[in-house]
């Protein structure tokens, strides 16, 4: 498994942030090829202190060759090209392979 992160900062207009996010950039995200599972917040909460973060969305791909394919097929640019109008605080994009653990 190979999980995207996306960390939004503050926004200038969190409710604006909030309305075209739901109702149009997910709309695009979910048309991604390879996209096996994928979630969001607006609850994101930092331990001890203040987040930076004013968003957090996840999204889960077979393996990394999956993501890298979804990213840059005409789904994923369009994806990409949205985010302008959105988050007026950026965005910062990493990704990571998921090691499972066990108790």
């Amino acid at each position: 498994m190979h999980k995207l992160m996306v960390l939004y900062p503050e926004p200038a207009d969190p409710d604006h942030f909030r309305d075209y996010y739901v109702s149009k950039h997910l709309p695009l995200v979910t048309r991604m090829p390879g996209l096996l599972a994928w979630r969001y917040s607006f609850e994101v909460a930092a331990a001890p202190g203040q987040t930076p973060y004013f968003a957090v969305f996840e999204a889960e791909f077979a393996d990394a060759a999956a993501m890298t394919a979804a990213r840059s097929s005409p789904q994923g640019r369009q994806v990409a090209a949205d985010v302008v109008n959105y988050a007026t605080g950026g965005a910062v994009v990493i990704h990571f392979p998921v090691q499972n653990g066990t108790l």
